[in-house]
């Protein structure tokens, strides 16, 4: 494959995540666009990026760029996305894909009427493992899905001076919780399983209902100490939620339930899951990545390791490192962008789907019915 010339729009927490991603894989980081000409200069010094970009114009008619790499704040997705696919460039943009079904529908539209490939950053895919629960529940060993289970949970806004840009439903939407980490879930489950969602009920709590800021933000993560006394400048209303609990019924007859939450103490990234199959059941911790558990009914359950040789066929191309040699959450983007570069390549997804704009549309679409559901607190059909 010949090197591609990528341009990557923000300059927070993930940014340079996509950035570190794609020099593994053999492609150039050409550009770096920041919220600012000031905070681009200084991620591009920072990142070892030869050039900043002064505008998104400036970024689309840069003829190095071939693919545009979207890690912007939430709200601006949808101009950036729409924008870069008019003028050509190949896009792999940061969940959510936009604000509101509307706008995911219309990016839709564009990318199927373009030759480009058009992406989601749904990385949690590309776990080896979750790579082979997907075979697993394909090749029937599984059976048919019963019900599937699972969480996601953070405490990186526990306390009330914990914030940022995304608990803010202008910036970040109307749906933090869910929206952020809760599509990670969802798109998870329906990759692994092939089940599809299409009816939820929720219950949403904001804890925080007031939140405090210090001068400026902290980025997503960063270490704050909820002893130490803080120069407050504002205190902030929040109506977006730090918890969800959301049922479901799929497409087939399948139930699930899920949770998310932002305000778990000691849970700094925790997605789980639990498939009970008619034969068998998956267990999967991203804290634990690099173990699968498989339980029986008749004969002893399987702790499997990640291990290339020991993977299906199709899950052991992305898994690069021998067993015992952990594999983690920086490797499941590259392993994406893998997947998204070879399609760029060559026209094929391959054996292993990447998350089109479709996926994220549909993402969207959840996200609706389950702030819907919640509000009217009723069963909501997609």
């Amino acid at each position: 494959m010949q090197p591609l010339g990528v341009a990557v729009i923000g300059t927070g927490f993930i940014g340079p995540v996509h950035v570190e991603a794609v020099r593994r894989l053999g492609h150039h980081v050409v550009g770096v666009l920041g919220s600012t000409p000031e905070r681009g200069q200084q991620a591009a010094e920072s990142w070892g990026v030869p050039r900043a970009y002064s505008s998104l114009d400036d970024l689309l008619a840069d003829l190095a760029v071939q693919v545009v790499h979207i890690t912007s704040p939430n709200h601006l997705h949808f101009e950036q996305a729409k924008k870069s696919l008019q003028a050509g460039k190949h896009v792999l943009c940061e969940k959510p894909l936009a604000m509101t079904s509307k706008e995911t529908s219309q990016l839709v539209s564009i990318a199927q009427h373009s030759p480009v490939v058009a992406a989601v950053c749904y990385n949690v895919r590309f776990y080896p493992l979750c790579l082979e629960a997907r075979e697993r529940c394909r090749d029937g060993r599984v059976g048919s899905v019963h019900h599937v289970t699972g969480s996601y949970l953070q405490d990186w806004l526990l306390y009330n001076t914990d914030f940022n840009w995304r608990v803010q439903a202008e910036s970040g939407g109307e749906l933090r919780a869910v929206a952020d980490i809760g599509t990670h879930w969802m798109d998870l489950i329906s990759f692994v399983t092939g089940l599809e969602i299409e009816e939820v009920c929720a219950d949403l709590k904001t804890v925080h209902a007031l939140r405090q800021s210090q001068t400026g933000s902290v980025e997503t993560f960063q270490k704050t100490d909820s002893k130490k006394e803080l120069k407050t400048t504002l205190f902030h209303p929040v109506s977006t939620e730090d918890y969800g609990s959301i049922l479901l019924h799929f497409k087939g007859g399948a139930r699930g339930a899920f949770t998310v939450s932002q305000v778990t103490a000691g849970r700094k990234n925790c997605i789980r899951f639990d498939i009970a199959g008619a034969d068998s059941a998956l267990a999967w911790d991203s804290e634990e990545p690099n173990l699968l558990h498989a339980g029986y009914r008749q004969r002893a359950n399987e702790c499997l390791t990640r291990d290339p040789a020991l993977l299906s066929d199709a899950a052991r191309p992305f898994a690069n490192y021998p067993g015992g040699h952990a594999e983690g959450f920086p490797d499941t983007f590259k392993q994406l962008f893998r997947a998204v570069y070879e399609a760029i390549a060559d026209g094929k997804t391959g054996p292993i789907p990447y998350p089109t704009f479709l996926d994220g549309h549909r993402e969207v679409l959840l996200c609706e019915a389950i702030l819907r559901s919640h509000r009217d607190r009723c069963w909501v059909s997609l």
